[in-house]
């Protein structure tokens, strides 16, 4: 399996998505990072974000292993998109380390569309397969063109649908072959219909997404770590946390 290393965590936002891994690993409650195994891909060590008095992110230990589902939920503001920016290396913690299985590679949804708006979506994925080391750039452009019925009619991404914007960005992320994906609310923005399909394409791999929908932790995660004020709160499986009644929203 390898040996963890420690990431760096500056620099530019990794654009690569999910590769599909077996097994079903359901959760053990405790502490976010109580869990410790050897097929753990992913680990933060006690980290926190900090930007001047205020705490965006208190000391968290977090672990993430192959082929698990961990729903991050709580309020916005609660400190999921920071936990997830800390471990995709796009945000640089104040204290604390993340490590990652020696080859390891994330991919990083972020909550705003990460892409060229002046491209059309098909130019924005060759663009992005050919910087990911893509073999055949318009072969895998094709591809998920279609995986995500992404319109391929010369229009700017800019002047897509909402619906259509946020699928291009998680189609993005699912180049090169990467083993883990990270999700900051990838389907906010979308109705019933569209985030049913979205979890349809994007379902079954190693995966940590930050959710408000409670329908999306009781069907797509294994385990659930609540934050509220930049502080875990709760850690375990979707049913103990149902049983909790823990008032998350309020």
């Amino acid at each position: 399996m390898g040996v963890l290393r420690r990431a760096g965590t500056a620099g530019v936002v990794d654009r690569r998505g999910a590769r599909r891994a077996g097994g079903d690993r359901r959760g053990a409650a405790g502490v976010a990072g109580e869990r410790s195994d050897p097929l753990t891909l992913l680990r933060a060590l006690g980290v926190a974000r900090r930007y001047g008095t205020i705490t965006a992110l208190a000391p968290t230990d977090f672990e993430l292993a192959e082929g698990e589902s961990v729903a991050l939920v709580g309020p916005n503001g609660a400190g999921k998109s920071t936990l997830l920016a800390i471990l995709a290396g796009a945000l640089e913690p104040s204290e604390g380390t993340v490590e990652r299985r020696e080859g390891l590679r994330v991919g990083w949804v972020p909550q705003q569309p990460a892409h060229y708006g002046r491209l059309t979506a098909r130019e924005n994925l060759e663009l992005f397969a050919r910087l990911e080391g893509e073999r055949r750039p318009r072969a895998a452009a094709d591809r998920l063109l279609e995986r995500f019925a992404l319109p391929d009619d010369g229009r700017p991404s800019a002047e897509l649908s909402v619906g259509n914007r946020q699928r291009l960005n998680v189609a993005l992320s699912l180049l090169g072959s990467p083993d883990v994906l990270l999700l900051d609310e990838p389907t906010a923005s979308l109705d019933p219909g569209q985030r049913r399909r979205l979890w349809e394409r994007i379902a079954g791999g190693t995966i940590c997404f930050a959710t408000q929908n409670l329908d999306e932790v009781e069907h797509f995660a294994d385990r659930v770590v609540v934050l509220r004020d930049g502080e875990v709160v709760f850690a375990g499986t979707p049913r103990e946390y149902e049983e909790s009644e823990l008032e998350v929203f309020h």
